[in-house]
């Protein structure tokens, strides 16, 4: 088994030192995610825009690795205001209602006061199933 490295792009993976995904085997986890467009390096003010870039990206990095969320296991979700939490669940039902993935969700603070989630994903690739 061979372990590859995925990057995004993001400056954050530059300047801290990580890869936005490892894989390893048939095994794919991605690094905590936020709702930032890293093409353009913008964040949008509300948690249900900033939830659904979440997912793109991680839905980006999950397809270089040759798989999709539908491979998704695990979730995290980590937000500032436990509060808020209930403003993404539309958008979380939209991407993840069918592959239902084991999921915690934490309330922490975040590296930047625009984030206002932050998503980590553990995926599985399998053959046989879409992605």
């Amino acid at each position: 088994m061979t372990r590859r490295l995925i990057s995004s792009g993001s400056t954050f993976e530059r300047d801290i030192g990580y890869s936005r995904a490892v894989v390893d085997g048939e095994w794919i986890f991605v690094s905590g995610t936020t709702g930032f467009d890293y093409s353009a390096m913008t964040i949008a003010e509300g948690l249900p825009e900033q939830t659904d870039q979440c997912l793109k990206n991680i839905a980006a990095a999950l397809g270089s690795a040759g798989a999709g969320l539908a491979d998704v296991v695990r979730v995290t979700y980590i937000v500032p205001l436990a509060a808020d939490f209930p403003q993404c669940w539309p958008v979380l039902r939209r991407y993840f209602g069918e592959v239902r993935p084991a999921a915690t969700m934490i309330s922490a603070g975040l590296a930047d006061p625009r984030m206002r989630i932050e998503i980590e994903v553990t995926a599985r690739k399998t053959t046989g199933r879409s992605t």
